[in-house]
């Protein structure tokens, strides 16, 4: 016999708040999601590698003759002049030359000679390169003041000569190195060809620049050999940045480019321009034990001296090198987009649902990207959307996202 439920309306009761609790633990609940709006902001895609200063003209001196050096005198850092003497070596009792050891010495001599002659050669050239790049500089200036040129052509016209004045700058530093080479060879012949029983006079080594000691390899008096190195000096206060890229990113870095470089101790970053890209690679092992193809990268500061005269060779930067910016980009986290049909897509929130948008992106820095088309500015994207969002699937925004 069947009771009817209107009998027992507390039964009743109890069955519908069961089948409402069952309908309501099944149903589809919104999924949190951490949205973030897209907006127009600058955009800068760099490549960041870690480097070293280094000093651009620097001078291993070494010993010309056999013989017994005196103590080092001088400290790391200590200035020295150029002409200074440096310290001195007692040369060894000299033997008289056999005809074929005389020829060689002479040998060394003519050599030395005619690489003096080739290198004041090439400081003409190199002046006269430079006296060009800056009569080219100076006809284009007026003309970029009237914007009858374009800006790259006289930004290309001003590194030109930079490069040529550094260039003259180096070529005169050979031209002292081959002068002080030709003396090293020509006191070799005279301190070795003579035949006299006097007491060996005492053989000064003088600084072929005006700089600092940068490093003294032979500090401690006792006996030297031909070629030992004894001092190595250089300029600090000319100073070039070398970066080591892997050589895909070294493709896409420019002669000219700007870089900005972090973390070398002051508030503010150093800028820099890219004045050689070496056309050689070499073979280096990771930290992880992956060996990879490096490229070296020179960049010279063309921040004031004075904000940078605290650095010293070989010390650390983080270089950043601008491969593209641009001021007003409409851009979006990086983590928002996924991969769909071929290209990118992204999770729009709109009302209290994900919607599916197909984009084109354009430029990436790994955080951040610039989007062409599909999203409008303000618009709520979806970050890191997980499986669980689909298209028209309900989500609400995560708390203290």
């Amino acid at each position: 016999m069947r009771i009817p439920l209107r009998q027992h309306p507390i039964i009743a009761l109890i069955a519908v708040l069961i089948c409402g609790l069952l309908v309501w633990g099944f149903w589809p609940q919104p999924v949190p999601v951490e949205a973030i709006a897209a907006i127009r902001a600058p955009l800068t895609v760099t490549i960041e590698e870690e480097g070293r200063t280094r000093v651009i003209d620097r001078y291993i001196i070494s010993a010309p003759i056999d013989g017994v050096a005196c103590r080092v005198q001088l400290n790391v850092g200590d200035p020295v002049e150029q002409g200074q003497v440096l310290l001195s070596i007692t040369p060894l009792e000299s033997q008289v030359l056999d005809p074929r050891s005389r020829a060689q010495a002479e040998a060394k001599v003519a050599a030395a000679k005619s690489a003096l002659q080739a290198a004041k050669q090439q400081a003409l050239a190199a002046a006269a390169a430079e006296q060009l790049a800056a009569t080219e500089l100076k006809r284009q200036r007026p003309l970029m003041d009237k914007a009858l040129i374009a800006r790259d052509v006289y930004d290309k016209a001003v590194t030109e000569v930079k490069t040529a004045t550094a260039a003259r700058r180096s070529a005169e530093f050979t031209v002292k190195v081959a002068k002080h080479e030709l003396r090293s060879a020509q006191m070799v012949l005279d301190y070795t060809a003579g035949t006299t029983r006097e007491p060996a006079e005492r053989l000064p080594i003088r600084s072929p620049i005006t700089g600092k000691i940068l490093k003294v390899p032979h500090e401690c008096e006792g006996p030297v050999r031909t070629s030992d190195p004894l001092l190595e000096v250089g300029d600090p206060s000319l100073l070039e940045i070398e970066v080591d890229v892997l050589s895909p990113d070294a493709v896409k870095v420019k002669l000219g480019m700007k870089v900005l470089f972090d973390r070398w101790g002051g508030a503010q970053p150093l800028e820099g321009i890219v004045r050689i890209v070496e056309p050689v690679g070499f073979t280096k092992v990771s930290a992880l034990g992956v060996e990879e193809q490096r490229v070296l990268i020179i960049s010279d500061f063309t921040s004031p001296a004075e904000q940078w005269q605290r650095l010293g060779d070989g010390y650390r930067v983080e270089a950043r090198f601008i491969l593209w910016h641009e001021e007003n980009v409409l851009q979006v986290p990086a983590s928002s987009l996924f991969r769909y049909h071929n290209g990118w897509a992204v999770f729009v929130i709109e009302g209290r649902y994900a919607q599916r948008r197909e984009v084109k992106v354009g430029q990436r820095n790994g955080l951040v990207a610039q989007i062409l088309e599909g999203v409008r500015e303000g618009e709520m994207v979806i970050n890191h959307p997980s499986d669980e969002v689909e298209d028209g699937r309900s989500v609400k925004e995560r708390e203290g996202a």
